[in-house]
């Protein structure tokens, strides 16, 4: 019969005292009738874990009292403590035969080894001191709260632990009903606990969970607990069914080179397409660390030709074969203010990435850089390269993505002058190239001048001189992104603005609800003055980083609502706004409305920027919190003259930490990247990449003692489809998790979607995690 994986408690408290008394070094103070005597070992040879011990290596013991025989039998009685070496031992009775040389103890026993664990026994018999031996009622504790039992064990050489009808759990087991099977545990016919090698082993073993057999492994090889990494097999993986794979199975191996790098190997076999070997190298340098992973596969799925969105054929015929897929990082310090780094991503198709589960499929692009940066005292300067590669050919033509070889990067910020102004200045230069579309080389300086004061009355002012400049040498312009048709061959153009701003904030407080709340009334008014040179005037400089116009809330008050510099705000403008504040007892109201007035309109800027006329739409954001259980933030820019919104978002989360409850909206009637994909200047406000933008998502999570939950959802409004779902439910304990996870995308990649997908994971303490996708 199995042995049970407990101790009485009596014996439990006593083992566990004589361990930690001895481990630590404690003195120990022997009653009047207690001998201590030390008495060499007559073995020639005694072989302690991890390194030799001399013949001088003394056992050493203390006891209640001692008996001699005749025959040489010493026996110890009442509290005994026996060590040797890096062994210690504490017993009922311990005997010792001099003329063979084996030590006998029975009652209580405990065993404190080299590696911190603890051995109890009912009875063990040692030879050549505690290194070689037998034993019978054995439990080991390890680190982790790991514990392994068995009916019987022999011990060699101090390395190896045979059991016999062994049990291994992590699970703790329980107080009130110990005699109740763990959460799980492997009940095995014998087990092997190799010391040296940190390697745990059983033959015939069943995985049970709650006392049921639930899985049959005729050998099953593990890591010991103590041990935080170790070459060997990981675990398999398996995956019943997948559209693009069928069946297929997967086997790492974990390769712990040194203790600064190491390399897992997975090999994976399918029944829908051929074979892939992927490799993940990681080392942890002094100076940095590198992280690459890299794959091979031959890809039998054969797609065929299809039309994309911009009516091109799109031919996979590169797209099957021998495919493979590069991702690496890397970065070194160089000294205290210089680091380099790169981050690699390259992959032979999309189409593999999809048909072989590789990470970053779903993504548009793939990103890559190198670069060079470095930190000093207020200022920062990066240099840096980058490429991209489209995944998506139904809506990114690969030839249009620009590669920047090289860019520059710089700022610097100043301390404040003798006239207590702080001066800072940036500059953004790069070289891009395009294989369709324009290509440009922009040389910037930007500096700003910012001095804030206050008066009397309580108003806070922020002077802000600003300078920029930048110039330009483009090449067919003509083509995406700038279709500036007045423009053929190459051509030197550039643009300077000054821009000088005003901005006044003049705050009210006042305390209401007997002293528990207070009120903001802000009033906040700002002018800026610069040359009219917008989108209108500007259009035949080349436009890289300023696709996107955003005249919400948060840029009511920024001297550029353009997301770069390639385009600017100009003109006379003033704007205003109120803001608003109340928080009392735990609720809190915020909100900001505001409108911007323009001198000179530019009918130029992205259709539905909210500034077609000189009194812009208002704006407006606001926050409600009554409580702990709801949060609520609105924005949005109404257009008075359509009366309709031409943006808005929201955010709603509502619930008690058990339960959440989260919702959230966009709507935008113009998505400003496809706004570029096509000529806007000869199709205007009709171009067929006038996208709206209309989504709504929702989700929950919940959690109850050991249980969790979670779902999602995405949904188009505009297209009338969901874009994608997913949700979660699990269950963990001190000793095992399970996480079952679903998700659907509904999102067409190179004109195929993907199925939905299932993935079971299953976590075992000191096991490791593996999981099963549908």
């Amino acid at each position: 019969m199995t042995v049970p994986l407990w101790l009485p408690t009596r014996a439990r408290r006593r083992a566990s005292f004589v361990g930690a008394t001895l481990m630590a070094g404690t003195a120990l103070v022997a009653p009047q009738k207690m001998s201590a005597n030390t008495m060499q070992r007559d073995n020639s040879h005694v072989i302690v874990i991890g390194k030799p011990t001399s013949q001088t290596d003394p056992l050493t013991y203390l006891a209640d009292s001692e008996s001699y025989a005749k025959n040489g039998l010493i026996t110890w009685d009442g509290n005994v403590r026996v060590w040797q070496g890096d062994h210690a031992m504490r017993a009922d009775r311990v005997t010792y035969d001099r003329s063979t040389g084996i030590l006998s103890a029975k009652g209580h026993v405990a065993v404190v080894e080299p590696d911190g664990s603890t051995t109890y026994a009912d009875y063990v018999e040692f030879s050549h001191g505690m290194h070689d031996g037998i034993g019978s009622g054995i439990y080991i504790r390890m680190e982790d709260n790991a514990k392994l039992a068995g009916n019987g064990m022999r011990r060699t050489n101090g390395m190896l632990n045979d059991l016999t009808h062994a049990v291994y759990t992590a699970c703790k087991i329980c107080e009130k009903n110990p005699d109740l099977p763990p959460f799980w545990q492997f009940q095995a016919f014998d087990a092997t606990q190799d010391v040296q090698h940190k390697r745990l082993e059983f033959d015939h073993a069943w995985l049970k969970m709650l006392g049921l057999p639930v899985f049959y492994f005729p050998f099953f090889s593990m890591t010991d607990p103590s041990v935080k990494r170790q070459s060997g097999f990981l675990m398999p993986g398996i995956s019943p069914h997948d559209r693009y794979l069928g069946t297929y199975f997967t086997l790492p191996y974990f390769w712990a080179i040194d203790e600064q790098q190491d390399l897992t190997v997975r090999g994976l076999v399918s029944t829908k397409t051929g074979p892939e070997l992927t490799a993940q190298y990681r080392n942890r340098l002094n100076f940095g660390s590198v992280d690459v992973t890299g794959g091979i596969a031959y890809d039998t799925h054969d797609e065929s030709r299809y039309t994309n969105t911009f009516g091109n054929n799109v031919g996979a015929s590169s797209e099957y074969g021998v495919q493979g897929y590069v991702f690496g990082r890397a970065n070194f310090v160089i000294d205290r203010n210089w680091q380099a780094g790169a981050n690699i991503n390259v992959a032979s198709s999309a189409n593999y990435m999809r048909d072989y589960r590789v990470p970053g499929y779903g993504q548009e692009m793939l990103n890559s850089n190198v670069f060079l940066e470095g930190y000093g005292i207020g200022s920062y300067l990066r240099f840096d390269g980058q490429a991209y590669q489209g995944l998506n050919q139904g809506t990114i033509r690969n030839a249009d993505l620009p590669w920047a070889l090289p860019r520059l990067t710089y700022a610097y910020q100043g301390q404040p002058d003798m006239f207590g102004g702080r001066l800072s200045v940036q500059t953004t230069n790069f070289n891009l190239y395009r294989k369709n579309g324009i290509n440009d080389q922009r040389g910037e300086v930007a500096a700003q001048w910012d001095r804030p004061f206050h008066n009397k009355l309580g108003q806070q002012f922020l002077l802000t001189a600003r300078l920029d400049s930048m110039i330009y040498h483009a090449t067919q312009a003509y083509q995406q992104p700038t279709y500036y048709t007045g423009a053929g061959g190459n051509h030197v153009v550039g643009q300077v603005q000054p821009t000088i701003a005003l901005r006044m904030n003049w705050p009210f407080l006042r305390s209401f609800a007997k002293g528990h709340g207070s009120q903001i009334l802000e009033p906040i008014a700002q002018i800026i003055a610069s040359p009219n040179t917008g989108n209108s005037q500007n259009r035949h400089l080349p436009n890289e980083d300023s696709l996107s116009y955003e005249f919400t809330d948060t840029t009511l008050f920024s001297l550029n609502r353009y997301l770069g510099t390639d385009r600017l705000d100009g003109g006379i403008r003033a704007n205003v706004g109120i803001h608003q504040n109340w928080s009392w007892n735990g609720h809190a109201i915020d909100m900001l409305v505001g409108e911007s007035f323009q001198e000179h309109i530019d009918h130029n800027r992205l259709p539905y920027s909210g500034l077609d006329h000189h009194l812009s739409d208002p704006v407006g954001r606001v926050r409600v919190s009554p409580n702990q259980y709801v949060d609520v933030t609105a924005r949005g820019r109404f257009n008075p003259w359509t009366h309709q919104f031409d943006y808005g978002e929201g955010l709603i989360s509502t619930g008690v930490p058990m339960f959440r409850l989260t919702g959230g909206y966009v709507y935008a009637p113009v998505t400003p990247y496809y706004y570029y994909a096509t000529n806007f200047r000869q199709y205007g406000p009709n171009a067929p990449y006038m996208v709206k933008t209309s989504e709504v998502t929702g989700g929950f999570s919940t959690h109850w003692r050991n249980y969790h939950a979670s779902g999602f959802f995405r949904r188009s409004l505009s297209r009338k489809q969901f874009v994608a779902n997913g949700g979660t439910i699990g269950y963990s304990n001190d000793c095992f998790g399970l996480d079952i996870m679903y998700i659907k995308q509904y999102t067409r990649i190179g004109g195929e979607q993907r199925n939905e997908t299932i993935l079971f994971n299953f976590t075992f303490k000191t096991i490791g995690t593996f999981g099963i996708n549908g």
